[in-house]
């Protein structure tokens, strides 16, 4: 069974690298080794060298581990915190909808019938 590398477009490629970055960075400011980094988090050097990388194909279970490892686990909660967008739909969706007023159509005219007058 093989796996499918799952498409990502450059921008958010781009974001994937700028994190694997920064958690290689924290990891050396640290001064932790990339054996140790692994073995805490359970995986292996090749998955936190991908993870450092910003591969796509690493799951977020791995990612997470490692920001564990890193003591930056309370950063995952920052993400998709403030929906500014997804409020303002709701808030949208929840005004009162301004219905058209309708014209009242007057009963027609009635006219008498024309021959016998009673």
């Amino acid at each position: 069974m093989s796996r499918t590398t799952p498409i990502v477009f450059p921008q958010e490629q781009r974001i994937l690298t700028a994190l694997g970055e920064r958690l290689r960075l924290a990891r050396k400011r640290r001064r932790l080794s990339n054996a140790a980094v692994s073995g805490r988090a359970g995986i292996s050097r090749t998955t936190l060298y991908k993870v450092e990388a910003g591969a796509p194909e690493v799951t977020l279970g791995s990612y997470m581990r490692v920001l564990a490892v890193l003591g930056l686990e309370g950063d995952l909660n920052q993400l998709a915190a403030d929906d500014r967008l997804g409020r303002k739909l709701q808030d949208l969706a929840l005004e009162p909808q301004a219905t058209p007023k309708r014209r009242r159509s007057s009963p027609p005219a009635t006219t008498p019938p024309a021959g016998n007058p009673l």
